[in-house]
């Protein structure tokens, strides 16, 4: 209660305000955070989440949730994914097996994907969040902070097809109308 108040404070005090919301069934899904361009998109994304009530979390090695930071990433919604060797001989687990997994383990959730991976520009979004959308059979929200009209939303879904070439020109128009903190690192 206490953080979402914070929460709804720091978007009253920047002038921020949230658009839409996400379906009230919708129990778990795939959340692309884009633009990312600034250090301030994590914070305003995680304001706008709480608000809302997001079921959000990101993923980080299990090594940054031990003592003393599993207090500070684990209450923001951070999941530790186990990579290591789960049997003698068994090869190493990706990220986006990891990832998968949790989607059998938490019955709600939302894992939050900065597609670009960096806030400097690039051309080529890494594409994990489209492959795990497509292996764990949810949805992709349409998450974005548009620093020109100063407003956050996470109302907009994306049923990938399977089909990446005819899936990904659509996601990336999207954003094209999407105005970042530093535009000249952001490239649709």
């Amino acid at each position: 209660m206490l953080l979402r108040w914070i929460c709804r404070l720091l978007f009253r005090l920047h002038g921020w305000r949230l658009v839409g919301e996400l379906p009230k069934d919708l129990n778990q899904c795939v959340i692309i955070g884009a633009p990312h361009t600034s250090n301030w998109d994590f914070i305003y994304a995680l304001a706008a989440f709480h608000q809302l009530s997001v079921p959000m979390h990101f993923t980080i090695k299990k090594e940054w949730l031990t003592f003393p930071l599993n207090h500070i990433f684990a209450p923001i919604g951070a999941i530790a994914i186990d990579r290591s060797v789960k049997a003698r001989g068994a090869k190493r687990q990706s990220a986006l097996d990891g990832m998968v997994a949790l989607f059998d383990e938490y019955p709600r959730l939302g894992v939050l994907v900065t597609p670009e991976g960096t806030r400097s520009p690039v051309k080529n979004w890494k594409m994990g969040f489209y492959h795990l959308a497509v292996r764990a059979k949810v949805p992709i929200v349409l998450g974005y902070l548009d620093y020109g009209k100063k407003e956050a939303s996470v109302e907009h879904l994306f049923y990938p097809t399977g089909d990446i070439k005819v899936d990904m020109p659509k996601i990336r128009a999207f954003y094209s109308k999407v105005t970042p903190c530093y535009p000249d690192k952001f490239i649709v």
